[in-house]
């Protein structure tokens, strides 16, 4: 059935001319409600990853659904094309299931609430939040296992409904929820902050209608999205051949023994058209590492990028679509088939980003960043203390930034640039840990002209006995430098026994038993370098020594040698700069991935302490088969 969406007067909107000030008030006042959006949910949501890292994206969008201002593009055109019911006045649309909505969210940990907005019965607008939510059942706590083959392993699978009625609240269909997940009363803050969310931006767009007035209002969304659509218009034409160039990046292993998988994208330009095409892009993995990448979403990583890297100043929305044709392959790992598991996507979901950069900058390298939005690294603690209270814990942990062409990547930073990081005295309060250790580690980040971030080390004494999920990526191919730059150390995650024993453990597993007094040492990726280390100042090498974030051996990395005292051995360090240059080639790769697949295979056990992820043969056979 078609979508219907009711109107009891369907008059169209008068096109309006307005002039700059309005648009500018307008505009900031759009930016502004997605602001309160955020404010609200923090403020009214209870699980550490909504309420104190930010694990959630609104949006404002107008009539037909088209993003004005956001984060994560709009996900509501993959919802219009499942839903086959009617959208009136006073409904709210509530839902969690990917594959009912196109993969406008990519897993079911993602609960996403859509609001309609009516003025004199006319649709005007919609308000939307989706978070991830800590726990939605299914066979492990946190509900993201890594073993799982279908969807249906992975906890309560939402399809669109309607929350809210004509203004009436569905008690029973939340009755039904709760009732799946091991943390009902988190789920449950989470999803009034999620509507209370929604309903503040209504309450402004309102204002905004009753000060400009509604014609007006929807004539300036119409020029903020063709005003976007210029600006990508003349980037696209800039920056992107139409010579065909591709590139390709490894997620490191699927958590049951098989990788790497290859994910690669080829772009060129058609006309005014940028075609990126996922050709190439291995098949499907039995476990859930899959990621359902929705087109309009991968169109907005695609339109963000571009506009971070050339020209901030522009406001994203969705006004550029038409300009882009995302092509993914059916039942790759990109595009799945039903009921493929999705809950570990969060690691093909990081290395877009780095494909990202991989591509636009081969035609412009002064933009190209190294690689280091890899993955979201994850960890999830639970069990019954001693007092026989449940205790569950799902928290977000930070890589190292790649290297950029204006200057170093951060330490320790997030993904998402909204993200923080959960306070240890959060931790330390609420959940029966200690935080041992929360720091950059030195030298993980790549060796460069602009250092990689470092990754961190965050470890973990364990109060209760327990058990622990790992998700975290990037430990067995390094992330890569560019321009010269030396490639990101790699993940690892240790376990120390109360009597010093350690052993390592993979960086994606589930049902990790711990005992009072065990140490967790959580150690993420560092980001690549960029540019070459030979050219980087020896006093800025010598400062991050004494700010611990290079040791004097990692200073050889940049041919810097550091006297007793300190500071930098001005003649060592020429005489050793004069070597290293005679002993390499002249002309310095544009990216450095340190060593082929195969050698990694060879020497994975020494250098990782882990056996290398097995080549997936069943992929090749089903390829084969089709």
């Amino acid at each position: 059935m078609p979508t219907t969406i009711i109107e009891e007067r369907p008059r169209a909107f008068a096109e309006q001319q307005i002039d700059t000030v309005t648009l500018d008030i307008i505009e900031n006042a759009l930016r502004n409600a997605r602001i309160e959006m955020d404010a609200t949910l923090v403020r009214t949501a209870m699980s550490p990853g909504i309420r104190e890292q930010g694990d959630a994206f609104p949006l404002i969008a107008d009539p037909s659904g088209k993003m004005i201002v956001g984060q994560f593009g709009s996900f509501i055109g993959g919802f219009l094309q499942g839903w086959d019911g009617t959208i009136e006045d006073g409904d709210m649309i509530f839902l969690s299931d990917p594959y009912s909505c196109e993969g406008a969210i990519s897993h079911s940990n993602d609960w996403l609430v859509l609001l309609p907005v009516y003025r004199d019965g006319r649709l005007i607008a919609w308000t939307a939040m989706f978070g991830h939510q800590s726990d939605i059942g299914g066979k492990v706590a946190g509900s993201m296992p890594i073993d799982a083959r279908s969807i249906f392993e992975e906890g309560v699978r939402i399809p669109p409904v309607k929350i809210w009625k004509k203004g009436e609240y569905n008690e029973d269909l939340i009755k039904l929820v709760m009732h799946q997940t091991r943390k009902p009363d988190w789920c449950a803050a989470d999803l009034n902050a999620l509507i209370a969310s929604c309903r503040v931006a209504a309450r402004r767009i309102h204002e905004m209608c009753e000060r400009f007035g509604d014609d007006v209002y929807v004539s300036a969304t119409r020029q903020l999205l063709a005003r976007n659509h210029r600006a990508m218009k003349a980037l696209i034409g800039m920056a992107i051949g139409e010579e065909p160039i591709s590139f390709e990046d490894y997620i490191c292993d699927d958590g049951v023994g098989f990788g790497p998988y290859r994910i690669k994208c080829t772009m060129w330009r058609e006309g005014e058209k940028v075609i990126l095409d996922f050709t190439g892009t291995d098949p499907q993995s039995q476990a859930s590492i899959n990621f359902f990448l929705n087109e309009n979403m991968f169109k907005m990583f695609f339109g963000i990028y571009m506009i971070m890297v050339f020209d901030p100043a522009i406001l994203f929305n969705d006004g550029f679509y038409d300009l882009i044709d995302v092509r993914i392959p059916e039942g790759s790992l990109l595009k799945p088939r039903y009921p493929a598991a999705l809950s570990g996507r969060t690691h093909a979901l990081g290395r877009i980003f780095d494909i990202l950069g991989g591509l636009l900058g081969q035609k412009t390298p002064e933009f190209l960043n190294a690689a280091g939005f890899s993955s979201s690294p994850h960890l999830m603690y639970s069990g019954t203390d001693k007092a026989g209270k449940w205790f569950q814990l799902f928290q977000i942990g930070f890589g190292g930034i790649p290297g950029r062409p204006l200057g170093d990547g951060p330490d320790g930073h997030s993904l998402w640039p909204g993200f923080t990081n959960v306070p240890n005295e959060f931790l330390e309060r609420y959940f029966p840990l200690r935080i041992e250790r929360y720091e950059a580690l030195a030298d993980t980040g790549g060796a460069g002209l602009h250092r990689g971030g470092n990754g961190i080390i965050m470890s973990y004494r364990f109060l209760e006995t327990g058990t622990v999920s790992i998700h975290d990526d990037r430990w067995f191919v390094p992330p890569w430098g560019v321009n010269g730059g030396a490639p990101g150390e790699r993940a690892r995650k240790i376990l120390e026994k109360p009597d010093g024993t350690q052993t390592i453990v993979a960086n994606k597993l589930d049902r990790l038993d711990v005992e009072e007094n065990d140490v967790l040492h959580f150690i993420t990726w560092g980001g690549g370098g960029w540019g070459d280390a030979l050219e980087r100042a020896p006093e800025l090498v010598a400062k991050e020594i004494r700010q611990g974030l290079v040791t004097v051996e990692g200073a050889i990395r940049y041919g810097v040698i550091i006297a007793g005292d300190g500071s930098v051995d001005e003649a060592a360090t020429e005489a050793l700069r004069t070597k290293m240059r005679a002993e390499r080639p002249a002309e310095l790769p544009l990216f450095d991935y340190g060593p082929d697949i195969e050698t990694l295979r060879r020497n994975s056990l020494s250098e990782t302490g882990l056996p290398a992820p097995r080549q997936p043969v069943w992929h090749a056979t089903a390829l084969a088969a089709e």
